[in-house]
């Protein structure tokens, strides 16, 4: 396809991602947490951390239950790690996870007067902070147009003939070509929850793009 044509594609594909999935399965985890807690940027960037390598199921359960007790880098600070470790225990890599939210909390208090950066630079520059968390921060937390690709992002986005790449980054900067910024944060929730929940939907015949190669 054409650039030009590319573009139509998605728009169509947007459409039909809308009347499949929207009230007809889960949103995704960040989503969730905001119904629950609302835009708080810190609460956000924990669950970010939290979700890495884990379910999202694993992960909504784990926040609640920490949330419970902390909501800010000073009470996270002020849990013992062994406490902070039983807490999120049923994540994966749950020791390592422990002591990142333990780094992050410090170093937001000290470089950032507690506050959660609104800008790429400076949340990359926290502890176990990479593009894809940056991004789900920025357009979850701050309304900013960005594309988080997680694997469901970059694996639905090459199903759907929307991309044709290897690596999450070349997924981001190919999406970014193919929507308007105004509907970043649109695509890349409607493409989790695609990736999330395919099983339930399937591929309807609005999907096949087959024709389109």
């Amino acid at each position: 396809m054409t650039e030009k044509e590319l573009k139509i594609y998605g728009q169509e594909l947007l459409k039909v991602l809308r009347k499949n999935l929207i009230g007809r399965v889960p949103e995704p985890m960040s989503i969730m947490l905001v119904h629950d807690f609302g835009k708080d940027p810190f609460l956000i960037l924990i669950a970010c951390l939290l979700s890495l390598r884990s379910r999202d199921t694993v992960t909504y359960h784990v926040c609640h239950d920490l949330f419970k007790l902390a909501k800010t880098p000073q009470e996270i600070l002020a849990i013992p790690t062994p406490k902070l470790e039983h807490i999120i225990h049923k994540i994966g890599f749950f020791r390592r996870k422990a002591a990142i939210l333990k780094q992050v909390s410090r170093q937001l208090l000290t470089e950032f007067d507690g506050i959660v950066p609104d800008n790429e630079t400076d949340l990359l520059r926290l502890k176990g902070v990479g593009r894809k968390t940056a991004n789900l921060v920025l357009g979850i937390a701050f309304d900013k147009p960005a594309i988080c690709v997680d694997v469901h992002v970059h694996r639905m986005a090459n199903l759907l003939g929307l991309v044709s790449t290897k690596k999450p980054e070349q997924t981001e900067r190919a999406l970014q070509k193919i929507f308007p910024q105004a509907q970043w944060i649109e695509i890349n929730r409607l493409l989790v929850m695609l990736g999330q929940n395919r099983a339930l939907v399937g591929l309807p015949a609005a999907f096949d793009i087959t024709r389109r190669r």
